[in-house]
């Protein structure tokens, strides 16, 4: 794992929940209830599994040069999708922290937020990483130019 996640064990699992804010909330509703969401479950979970997390935004940027699909010129979910992504030393632990009785109606508050209900998938880690230093990244570019076939 090279310590990308700390103390995220190899059986760990990441959960993520995706997030489209119904028309009559904004950003300001989802970044307040999830705060509070989130401090419950470090200040709950935090010796019952739970590893660390953090929500992203949709910030209406699309990679041209990275996708596929078409030169997309707009994102209409923009400032609209976020994603709850969680990292746990198991998922009987996740699932553990969800009926928790301190966890449920924060959860719940969250939710009233949600256009798309809410449907969270639990994924393994195949592999994480940082970046290399710059003094890492010169070694790595030489030992590419001189063994790479």
């Amino acid at each position: 794992m090279n310590d990308f996640i700390p103390n995220f064990p190899p059986s760990g699992v990441v959960t993520v929940n995706r997030i489209i804010l119904k028309p009559e909330y904004d950003v300001d509703d989802l970044q307040e209830r999830v705060a509070v969401l989130c401090e419950n479950v470090k200040t709950y979970h935090s010796e019952t599994g739970f590893i660390g997390g953090f929500v992203t935004l949709n910030a209406g940027m699309i990679s041209n040069e990275g996708s596929t699909a078409g030169q997309a010129l707009e994102v209409p979910l923009k400032d609209r999708e976020a994603l709850i992504i969680t990292f746990w030393r198991s998922f009987e632990e996740h699932e553990q922290s969800h009926k928790s009785n301190t966890f449920q109606p924060l959860f719940s508050d969250v939710l009233e937020l949600c256009e798309n209900g809410n449907e969270e998938i639990a994924y393994s880690v195949l592999w994480s990483g940082r970046a290399y230093s710059p003094q890492e990244a010169r070694k790595a570019q030489k030992a590419k130019e001189q063994f790479a076939a």
